[in-house]
């Protein structure tokens, strides 16, 4: 009989504890609730679903967005190659007797060193302007000596 009243009381106290895990998990699951109640009311009563809806449009619109400045990006770098980007001047005095650097010359290059020299020289009779094309850095013509460091001067060589 002793032990029968002992395995009663163990199952007693097993009982008691269960129910104290019960409410305080019921207490938890309260909490929880509540919780989640909160963060399902969206804005003015919008529920979260439509928040995430909303926010995978919205993630839609930027990817495209995106691609279509990446894509505008690539088609404004190609035109910027080609767009003149490097320039040298160098003026001087062609006839040393005219009192001023009147004269110059004017080395203008893209991306890939393809451009132009004007050299503008100014005398008493008049001005007179003369055009040397640049392919890579390189002219076809020989180039006078202001010519070439206004072209050195657009290479970044000084």
């Amino acid at each position: 009989m002793n032990t029968d009243f002992y395995i009663l009381l163990g199952i007693l106290i097993m009982i008691l504890i269960l129910l104290i895990l019960v409410v305080v998990l019921f207490v938890k699951t309260r909490q929880l609730k509540k919780r989640l109640d909160r963060f399902m009311k969206g804005r003015e009563g919008k529920s979260l679903e439509q928040d995430i809806i909303d926010l995978f449009e919205d993630n839609k619109l930027l990817k495209a967005s995106t691609e279509k400045n990446k894509k505008n990006i690539r088609v404004l770098t190609k035109k910027m190659e080609l767009s003149f980007q490097k320039m040298g001047l160098v003026k001087y005095d062609a006839f040393h007797q005219m009192g001023g650097q009147l004269s110059f010359c004017l080395c203008m290059l893209d991306d890939n060193n393809n451009g132009f020299i004007i050299n503008s020289v100014h005398s008493t009779e008049g001005c007179y302007s003369y055009t040397k094309e640049i392919k890579a850095g390189e002219s076809a013509i020989d180039l006078g000596t202001e010519e070439a460091e206004a072209l050195s001067i657009a290479l970044g060589e000084q």
